[in-house]
């Protein structure tokens, strides 16, 4: 064992190392602010520089973090922000929480974590943890992260330490968050992935060692993908019964009655946040590099993405029933969050749909969700309603539950509209809905 790692594996064990994460979104700053409660110093980094005066201010941004405990580690100054890169000299573990998204053409982009381990190298010094965190392709790890790390001069597993260790988050999850969600971690050597380990249980209740970061790589777009095909096959499913006359959902608490051998997914008007639209493209991408074409996987991708062109239609079926031309109608989209209970917007289908209109004409679109006051459609910034009320609903032809938010009253909505276009089951204990349209209802 080297100096550097016996002197870095000492201030793990007191818990006297000083923590950097950068990239303040869903994943690192909840990550900060787990080890800012246990009175670590950390120092969070981000490149948008309003975000960092906010939490320099003690004020929180993501709702699954308690605001009371970002104000509370700015005030014991065991917290600090920055958008200074250089500050990585005086970090002990350094966590890249940086997103990962994907280009037009639906090729990776990991611009983001290139460019935070160049400003991680330009200050890397012997004794440094570096773990990236941002969902990616097995191999950023050691083909893309370590060369550039390696520059600075120092060897890796002896100078040096570098791992991968997948985020898990849930957003709106009450039950399952940072601290008490067992997480992976695989280092480039064994020595790394020992030190990331004692880095991670600092913080969390159960760390599950791998043999690379390969590994852990691939096993969190194994978590993401395993959820992206099972909900291509309901979303598949769905459209046959609504054309054979079957009810879906009924289908599903059927089948869930088995209990062995079936875990439920259901339907929706497509699927959003981060990974699990963008990991199956990721590996798609990767594949190819090995002259592999991952067919499966990229047919469940495209199932669930044609979801909200089918939405549209069904949009559009609703509105040729009435007395109204498309241009004319007056769409009422509810929620546009990509789940419920959550301020996400991210790759929402609620977006998509609402987009899909607007190129069909239907320009006359309102929406509300409680949790995302503003957001650009096409070139057009919207703003949700104040509130749902009898007569917002009752103005609009075809009221469309796209996200199916808990605060939302649905025995008002179903009695005050002409016709609900309910996506996600949310008026299932609603008797005699006769105005309801149920996706995958099979009517």
């Amino acid at each position: 064992m080297s100096l550097a790692s016996e002197q870095l594996e000492k201030l793990l064990r007191e818990k006297t190392c000083t923590i950097g994460v950068i990239g303040l979104g869903y994943v690192g700053l909840p990550l900060a602010v787990e080890y800012a409660k246990k009175g670590i110093k950390t120092i969070g980094i981000d490149v948008v520089e309003e975000k960092v005066a906010m939490l320099n201010r003690g004020e929180n941004y993501i709702a699954d973090i308690n605001s009371e405990w970002v104000k509370e580690i700015v005030t014991s100054k065991t917290f600090s922000a920055t958008t200074d890169f250089s500050v990585c000299s005086e970090c002990d573990i350094i966590f890249i929480c940086v997103p990962t998204p994907f280009t037009v053409n639906k090729d990776p982009d990991i611009s983001h974590i290139v460019d935070s381990t160049r400003g991680v190298t330009n200050s890397l010094r012997a004794g440094q943890l570096i773990i990236l965190k941002s969902t990616t392709f097995p191999g950023t790890t050691e083909k893309y992260v370590k060369p550039i790390l390696d520059e600075a001069g120092l060897k890796c597993g002896s100078e040096y330490f570098l791992a991968f260790s997948p985020e898990r988050i849930d957003p709106g999850n009450k039950v399952w968050h940072t601290a008490n969600t067992p997480i992976v971690v695989g280092g480039i050597t064994e020595n790394c992935t020992k030190l990331a380990v004692l880095a991670n249980e600092i913080i969390i209740s159960k760390v599950v060692p791998v043999n690379s970061p390969g590994v852990a790589e691939m096993e969190k777009l194994l978590e993401n993908i395993f959820r992206s095909v099972n909900i291509a096959l309901v979303n598949e499913l769905a459209q046959l019964c609504d054309r054979i006359g079957v009810n879906i959902w009924e289908v599903v608490e059927a089948a869930s009655t088995k209990p062995f051998g079936f875990m439920p997914f259901y339907p929706g008007p497509g699927i959003g946040g981060h990974c699990i639209l963008i990991d199956p493209y990721y590996l798609s991408w990767m594949a190819r590099e090995y002259d592999f074409v991952t067919n499966f996987i990229t047919l469940a991708a495209e199932v669930n993405e044609s979801m909200p062109f089918y939405v549209r239609s069904m949009i559009i079926k609703e509105i040729a029933k009435q007395p109204v031309s498309l241009a004319s109608a007056n769409i009422l989209i509810l929620g546009m969050a990509f789940k419920k209970d959550v301020d996400d917007l991210r790759h929402s289908p609620a977006l998509r749909i609402a987009e899909l209109l607007l190129e069909e004409g239907i320009t006359n679109i309102t929406y509300h969700d409680p949790y995302i006051p503003t957001t650009k459609i096409g070139e057009t910034i919207y703003t949700s309603t104040k509130s749902i009320t009898p007569e917002l609903l009752s103005s609009a032809n075809v009221v469309v539950i796209t996200t199916d938010h808990s605060v939302f009253d649905y025995e008002m909505i179903v009695k005050h509209s002409k016709v609900v276009l309910d996506t996600r089951n949310a008026c299932k204990h609603i008797k005699d809905a006769t105005n309801v349209v149920l996706l995958g209802d099979g009517k």
